[in-house]
């Protein structure tokens, strides 16, 4: 994060705590419950935000050196990510061009994609390169017949795809305009230097938007976690800034009082607070103490009620003596049990009750301001794909 951007954060901590305040919208906000429960409104979100909007993958780390790919299903199509022996990060439909078979599964290292079924092979590039036994197909042109490719772009050490082909064919992903002023704050990250340290995958009986929100605000921090982490932060106190359809909010630590003493050069606002990016629709990114985490939220099979996510942790350095390991293996493990058996364990609760008839909709307090963004601006995108 910038130095300037750091210290006018810093001098807005200090205003709020001096005054007991937080962060706040003019008004509450009622969100309809049927936003977690409708499969009308699920459907509606798959077709036009996880396949028309540019979803983030992880860091380029994720894909290493030449011939690197991972592969991804979960936003309803399955895409196969790769880096070229140029170096250049393509994305495609993982799906042959003969039978529909997939071409390469999980993510490894790989100069050529032979499908499993019939050995039909492709290049790094999408190229269809072979056919077994290609007398019988005497009308295929190999030229025509390659991956279908995806937009997709490598950015500032991050990997982009959209899970929807263009129409003309391009693939270009202009992530700079889409991430707007936030692009510069996350260039400052550089996460091109960041190392992969360890993927989890996890299934929730949650609606995905219930994932999303726990981040968002930090007004139940207090409460729901007073065993476990609340002793470290601030109460109620959250700063939300938007930029476009994306947010940021910083969860101050109590430790950043002692910032106080320090004179402004030797600030650091980013080691005193969990700083939380909602990069929309469906990815948190939260940057911590000594480590990146990154939450990508998925329906589940097109259920309502049911999400997957994939958490990837993140350092910016390689983890290469057992202290370090032992060190990482213990904030995770206090990440796991926080999250997962405090927030999760609570939204899954939310999401059975939603169906008592209890309440038309869920209320946001004007304290609870990235909530109240993050639920207005899906509705956006809905209306204006609907012609609304």
């Amino acid at each position: 994060m910038k130095t300037e951007v750091q210290h006018q954060l810093m001098r807005k901590v200090f205003a709020h705590l001096d005054a007991g305040t937080t962060d706040l919208t003019d008004s509450i906000y009622r969100n309809p419950v049927a936003n977690y429960t409708n499969s009308e409104v699920l459907a509606a979100e798959i077709k036009h935000l996880f396949r028309e909007l540019p979803l983030l993958m992880g860091f380029s780390c994720l894909l290493p050196t030449p011939g690197s790919y991972i592969t991804d299903e979960r936003s309803g199509v399955p895409i196969l990510m790769a880096r070229g022996m140029d170096g250049q990060v393509r994305a495609f439909l993982n799906v042959c061009r003969h039978r529909g078979s997939r071409v390469a599964e999980g993510a490894g290292c790989k100069r050529v994609f032979i499908c499993p079924y019939h050995s039909w092979t492709y290049d790094l590039e999408g190229k269809l390169k072979g056919i077994p036994d290609g007398r019988n197909f005497p009308d295929i042109a190999l030229e025509e017949h390659g991956l279908v490719p995806l937009p997709a772009a490598e950015h500032n050490g991050m990997l982009w795809v959209r899970a929807k082909p263009a129409a003309d064919g391009s693939t270009a992903l202009d992530i700079a305009t889409y991430l707007g002023a936030l692009d510069s704050e996350f260039a400052s990250y550089e996460y091109s230097n960041y190392h992969h340290y360890k993927t989890a995958v996890i299934e929730q009986k949650m609606n995905w938007k219930l994932g999303v929100d726990t981040f968002l605000e930090g007004y139940h921090i207090s409460e729901l976690h007073k065993k476990s982490v609340a002793k470290y932060f601030t109460h109620n106190l959250a700063m939300a800034e938007t930029f476009g359809p994306h947010i940021r909010v910083a969860l101050p630590r109590r430790s950043i009082e002692k910032q106080r003493e320090l004179d402004p050069s030797e600030w650091s606002f980013v080691h005193h607070n969990t700083i939380v990016y909602v990069v929309f629709p469906n990815t948190v990114l939260v940057m911590q103490l000594d480590r990146a985490e990154i939450w990508r939220f998925f329906p589940l099979d097109g259920k309502v009620n049911e999400c997957v996510l994939y958490l990837d942790f993140f350092v910016p350095r390689p983890m290469d003596n057992d202290a370090d390991t032992a060190r990482m293996e213990k904030s995770m493990q206090i990440t796991m049990n926080t999250v997962l058996k405090e927030d999760f364990a609570t939204c899954e609760t939310m999401q059975k009750n939603f169906t008592s008839d209890a309440q038309s909709h869920t209320t946001f307090g004007r304290n609870e301001p990235g909530l109240t963004h993050f639920h207005k601006t899906v509705k956006v995108y809905l209306s204006n794909a609907d012609g609304a």
